[in-house]
């Protein structure tokens, strides 16, 4: 069974910047897209940057500019850049498989952007 280990959240002010990192063992992690998802309490998990087994990359509109999700295939692991972090950017973020999560959720990793 693939499992995903999401790391690399803290607490950071506004405008700052966090580098997340997720790691999945098993080597048919290369041939899937992957995404990165963030929910907040009460709210619905949503998808917030994805990138195909060749590198293209689509981002939430909330995102957009701002995150930068790429991978290494070879690592079998996913990163999310995050600058000009925002309040409303607070959640636990969470990789998996996309369109349709096909992995057991990882525990996430928690943001918190407060000054």
């Amino acid at each position: 069974q693939v499992q995903l280990v999401e790391s690399g959240g803290g607490l950071v002010q506004p405008g700052g910047s966090l580098r997340l990192s997720c790691a999945a063992s098993g080597s048919i992690f290369r041939f899937y897209a992957m995404g990165w998802y963030r929910q907040t309490s009460g709210k619905q998990r949503e998808m917030v940057a994805r990138i195909t087994s060749g590198g293209s990359t689509k981002y939430a509109d909330s995102v957009q500019g701002r995150f930068t999700i790429s991978r290494d295939n070879a690592k079998n692991t996913v990163y999310l850049q995050m600058n000009s972090l925002l309040p409303e950017d607070t959640a636990v973020y969470y990789c998996n498989t996309d369109p349709i999560p096909l992995y057991n959720w990882g525990q996430g990793t928690q943001v918190t952007v407060s000054s």
